[in-house]
């Protein structure tokens, strides 16, 4: 698994060249964004011992496999010294086995796609819109799947974006990938567009996306990436 700096307080963790999930630092230790794919929680755990401070608590963005795949391997290994597990309460349900896929009055009736593997584990912590996390506030960005979660890093400005953007080349919208790397997990284009359109109003400095390299460019590269979805 490969371990690059996004900034002081950040660091991705890539499996297979592709896979993102990402280490937060905060005063007792790491905020663990996503779990990767299966059979990662070694080489997560190694990176944070590498880095010199534990996981004390993990966050997801979503409930897809490549996002949840290592959740209950890692807190079987991290047992008493995990504080919290976290996501929201739109996404229990997708975390359950076999997944409740049942949409809400006021969603899309799209279907929704993508690996839902269900977990064992229950989040202990449920986070809402414009709620802190530590130094990361939580933003509601559905579109790629209903109750998608996105973290700002008040910091330094760097949007943990999950899978809301894409950056495998330039920024691009859920829904909306470059040629090359077909996206067959969106659920609602539409709302995926709606939502970036929401986090034009928040200070971005950079995108760390589930899926492509850091994109440093801030706000104009998220204009670009929206004015590609109606051309």
């Amino acid at each position: 698994m490969k371990s690059t700096p996004v900034t002081a307080n950040g660091h991705q963790l890539t499996r297979l060249g592709l896979v993102n999930c990402y280490l937060v630092r905060e005063a007792d230790g790491f905020t663990l964004i996503d779990a990767n794919l299966s059979n990662s929680a070694d080489d997560i755990l190694a990176a944070a011992r590498t880095l010199g401070a534990p996981i004390r608590r993990i966050l997801l963005t979503h409930a897809h496999v490549d996002h949840v795949g290592s959740v209950d391997a890692l807190l079987a290994k991290l047992g008493p010294t995990l504080i919290e597990f976290t996501s929201n309460a739109r996404t229990l349900p997708l975390l359950q086995k076999p997944p409740d896929k049942s949409l809400l009055p006021y969603e899309s009736k799209e279907e929704i796609r993508g690996g839902l593997p269900g977990i064992d584990a229950r989040p202990t912590r449920l986070l809402t819109e414009g709620e802190r996390y530590g130094s990361l506030l939580c933003i509601e960005t559905p579109g790629h799947i209903p109750g998608h979660l996105a973290f700002l890093d008040e910091r330094d400005g760097t949007l943990y974006a999950g899978d809301a953007l894409g950056s495998v080349g330039n920024l691009t919208v859920s829904g909306y990938p470059p040629w090359f790397f077909p996206n067959v997990g969106t659920w609602s284009k539409a709302t995926a567009v709606a939502s970036a359109k929401k986090l034009l109003e928040f200070p971005i400095a950079r995108f760390a996306c589930g899926h492509g390299a850091v994109n440093p460019g801030g706000v104009p590269a998220l204009r670009a990436a929206i004015a590609k979805t109606t051309a």
